[in-house]
């Protein structure tokens, strides 16, 4: 299966994210200020991308239609970096309302479940645990650590491997983060 980029038949050619993406990460921005965690950009990132694998794995299917590319510090979705790229490592100061119609009942579940176990992590914790996992390894191929590269992390990789993750350890993704 390829990943799919978002297309917003309305856009004058500049990229956007799903709307679906983008409640996924108004879900992270409202969780943030409630619990008083903080989220920068790299954080996000991250929690965005276990979502989108944590909802493969338990719900075989995708969370979001966007790609999910394989930068230097991880996983990250170009549209939500250029979004949020003015907060640099500062924490994302923004207001947002969450609206969890969009989702069903079991993504909902996902959501909550990767903010209870990641949200309590750093971006730069989420960083090494994401270097430290074949997905994010494998798209950026032979490039060296500090190499820049967009490669589109494979969603079918991404499901198998952490399905297989899922196998060593147990059900929860708990066991697997920390």
């Amino acid at each position: 299966m390829c990943a799919v980029l978002y297309n917003d038949p309305t856009n004058k050619g500049e990229e956007t994210m799903s709307p679906k993406l983008q409640e996924v990460v108004d879900f992270f921005i409202v969780k943030s200020k409630k619990e008083g965690l903080p989220l920068t950009n790299k954080k996000l990132q991250k929690l965005i991308y276990y979502a989108q694998v944590w909802n493969l794995v338990f719900n075989d299917r995708r969370l979001f239609d966007d790609v999910i590319e394989a930068w230097i510090h991880g996983p990250v979705v170009p549209s939500v970096y250029r979004k949020y790229k003015k907060y640099g490592r500062m924490m994302i100061d923004e207001d947002a309302e969450f609206n969890d119609k969009i989702f069903d009942k079991k993504e909902l579940d996902v959501l909550e479940e990767v903010w209870g176990i990641y949200g309590k992590f750093d971006g730069d914790y989420l960083e090494m645990l994401s270097h430290s996992e074949k997905p994010w390894s494998m798209a950026r191929g032979d490039a060296e650590i500090n190499e820049k590269a967009t490669a589109i992390i494979n969603i079918d990789l991404m499901k198998n491997y952490y399905k297989e993750k899922i196998k060593n350890v147990g059900r929860t993704p708990e066991r697997i983060a920390g």
